[in-house]
């Protein structure tokens, strides 16, 4: 028995085949599936949803699937079942997500959106609408095409000279600044050559355009940069200055609202910023670079009392979603800009700039960044304004004097995690991080063994929490005994006072003692030995340990 969406969807279309469906729709309904995230097309569901069955003529499906494959081009390869729904056949046709942009025979290419009232239709795909689809798909780099009727005189002699001190000053790619200028743009593809012409691209326009080519050529490259208190508007200017230009000015607005409060820890005074500069910079880097320039709208940069909004048109690209944005390979709308962007030192040239991002947040203890308010039209990053985690900023930087780095991102999101719920398993964390069982493992256990996080319980119900120096250090020992349980925090003690019966304990003894995994044993003898409690006799699987002289 098959069960039938109750509804239809951007991914589920309802045709009826009563009076025997035409031909022509038919296609025009797999080509719109196919144009959008591929799906599934019920033939003999009527539009509300009731199963009313198939016509005689589509009984046979192979006839269907040739007849799909035959005209459409490119050629799309559907698969044909029928199903009975309550004893009434209904054919199944899956159509698969096309790479490409698919048209019928006769050349008609549609798309599915929704409507108002959430019900799916097919729309026409409109010339000027491909190159988005294929840049989505990442078959199409718009910002490398050259500009229409467009001049090397519509590119800024100032921002050229602008652009040599910007490499210089931010450490970009040395070799580039022995380039003369038309072999620097052209190294960029910021200009190609076109019949002994030199050329702007797109790239080369958003980044060095005089402000009128800008109005002309690009007409949706504005941004706007506005700061607001309550319903007071303190900051609203809107631009079309090359985009050069626009980084550097809105560095300076961001600055300017961006206050430092002066924190004591022990002997030292600390200036935290309200937003971490480094993820302001990355935000709007990929804001930039990651923008649909065929679209409407403009790149917005917000300030408000609840924190700080970056806003471009164009939702995510293939294969980008909330689940994967730190795991998923860094690919971008705009490579050709996004590359001279890294070239130049204004991008993270490993192309991993959301991992800066979420870093400039985590590292001071506040919320990660959200991008849950991001549609298939336009990408929104919210950075909220919250205090620090002090002992949480201590916890992140003796790690990184440990071992002269900073931790992975992969380690940073698994930490605050734990900052923010105090004890996950193993599953929580997935959920919570979105990354790969491999990654949480390989970090957990480097994090047990080094002693930053500690492990409670086995099999299914081991748990994890940051370790009780954290917890000392932020002042906060009875909580630390809360969530480690009484038990766990004599466990110690029981280690101490089983050495002093036997005269000795190796780490499988210990294990067994307090019923815990071998690693977590060895986390605790290790510390009893750092501490001067214990010491270590012996080497590797014969190493026992005995009482030191200080606890005598």
């Amino acid at each position: 028995m098959c069960k039938i969406p109750a509804k239809e969807s951007l991914s589920v279309e309802f045709k009826s085949d009563k009076k025997c469906l035409s031909n022509s729709i038919l296609l025009d309904a797999v080509v719109g599936l196919a144009n959008t995230d591929g799906g599934i097309l019920y033939l003999g569901v009527e539009d509300d949803g009731e199963i009313t069955g198939l016509h005689g003529a589509h009984m046979d499906v192979l006839p269907v699937m040739a007849f799909v494959a035959n005209n459409t081009v490119p050629s799309v390869s559907v698969r044909t079942e029928i199903v009975r729904v309550d004893g009434i056949p209904v054919l199944r046709i899956d159509v698969p997500k096309s790479r490409s942009i698919v048209a019928t025979g006769s050349g008609k290419i549609l798309r599915r959106r929704l409507k108002a009232d959430g019900s799916p239709e097919n729309v026409p795909l409109y010339p000027f609408e491909i190159p988005i689809r294929l840049s989505e798909l990442g078959a199409f780099d718009f910002s490398a095409q050259m500009v229409p009727n467009a001049d090397f005189a519509d590119l800024s002699s100032a921002q050229i000279l602008h652009l040599r001190h910007i490499i210089a000053q931010r450490h970009g790619e040395a070799e580039l600044l022995e380039l003369s200028d038309q072999e620097l743009l052209e190294a960029l593809r910021l200009t190609v050559e076109h019949e002994g012409r030199m050329l702007p691209t797109i790239a080369g326009l958003l980044l060095l355009g005089k402000e009128e080519s800008l109005a002309r050529f690009i007409p949706t490259a504005q941004t706007a940069f506005q700061v607001l208190e309550g319903s007071a508007i303190r900051l609203n200017e809107q631009t079309r200055l090359p985009l050069l230009a626009v980084f550097e000015k809105y560095a300076e607005y961001f600055k300017a609202w961006n206050p430092e409060r002066d924190i004591e820890q022990g002997l030292f005074r600390t200036a935290i910023p309200e937003f971490s500069p480094a993820s302001f910079r990355e935000a709007l880097v990929n804001a930039f670079c990651h923008r649909d320039y065929a679209q409407l709208g403009m790149t917005l940069v917000q300030i408000t009392e609840e924190g700080l909004t970056i806003e471009n048109p164009g939702g995510f690209i293939e294969g980008i979603s909330l689940r994967n944005l730190i795991s998923a390979a860094p690919r971008g709308r705009n490579p050709a800009l996004a590359d001279a962007m890294k070239r130049i030192g204004l991008a993270e040239r490993t192309g991993r700039g959301i991992d800066r991002i979420f870093a400039g947040s985590i590292i001071y203890g506040r919320p990660w960044p959200d991008y849950s308010e991001t549609t298939e039209n336009n990408v929104r990053v919210f950075i909220a304004r919250a205090k620090p985690n002090l002992a949480f900023m201590k916890l992140i930087q003796d790690e990184q004097q440990r071992t002269g780095n900073l931790p992975s991102i992969h380690a940073l999101l698994i930490l605050s995690a734990l900052q923010m719920e105090r004890r996950l398993t193993f599953a929580d964390l997935g959920k919570m991080t979105h990354l790969s069982e491999h990654r949480i493992r390989a970090n957990l256990e480097r994090m047990v063994e080094n002693g930053v996080i500690e492990a409670k319980g086995s099999g299914k119900n081991r748990s994890y929490m940051l370790s009780a120096q954290m917890y000392a250090a932020a002042n906060e020992t009875a909580a630390y005994v809360r969530q480690a349980g009484i038990e766990e925090v004599r466990q110690p003690e029981l280690i101490l006072r089983y050495v002093q019966a036997q005269g000795s304990i190796t780490r499988g003894e210990a294990a067994d003692l307090l019923r815990v995994s071998d690693n977590y044993a060895y986390v605790l003898l290790k510390r009893l030995t750092e501490d001067g409690r214990l010491r270590a006799v012996g080497q590797k699987r014969g190493r026992k340990y005995v009482l030191s002289t200080r606890s005598h």
